[in-house]
């Protein structure tokens, strides 16, 4: 049953993510800069062709193997329940997979990810709502990992 809750998290991120997407197309010119919070961040509409760092430009193909990949292992986990994880590590790993579901659809679907949060406080590239559960969820799985999950490091020899 908890998977199915982890599977309508992921559905929800994407579900988010899009609509921040088409209301961001639908309302603010390519490159346009909307203020929203003055000092901290605005709204900008950025196409990215690449991943982090708009690093990768146009490796659509390294982008949609990775995501098969993730896809494939995530599936594998949770049939065959093969990775020590916590409750709460699954939960990151349904964080980052509807992160990566949101901005694989628009790969598909757009050849770009339309990336719309623009901090004003620090220099980082655009963002968007996927990105933020992609980032917070491998942030959090990690710390995790290190900090509580002793079982994930223990080294089974048979």
């Amino acid at each position: 049953m908890m998977y199915v809750w982890m599977m309508l998290f992921a559905a929800g991120i994407v579900a988010v993510d899009q609509w921040t997407k088409f209301l961001t197309v639908s309302n603010i010119e390519l490159f346009q800069d909307v203020p929203f919070w003055d000092g901290v961040f605005h709204f900008t509409y950025v196409q990215n062709t690449g991943a982090a760092f708009s690093s990768f430009q146009g490796a659509q193909w390294l982008f949609a193997l990775i995501f098969v990949g993730f896809t494939i292992a995530v599936i594998y986990d949770v049939v065959k329940k093969v990775m020590p994880f916590t409750n709460l590590e699954r939960w990151c790993v349904a964080a980052i997979y509807g992160g990566g579901l949101g901005n694989m659809i628009d790969r598909l679907r757009l050849g770009y990810v339309v990336d719309m949060v623009e901090t004003e406080f620090i220099s980082f590239p655009v963002f968007n709502v996927a990105d933020c559960f992609i980032t917070c969820g491998c942030i959090l799985l990690l710390a995790h990992l290190l900090l509580f999950n002793k079982d994930f490091w223990k080294d089974e020899k048979k």
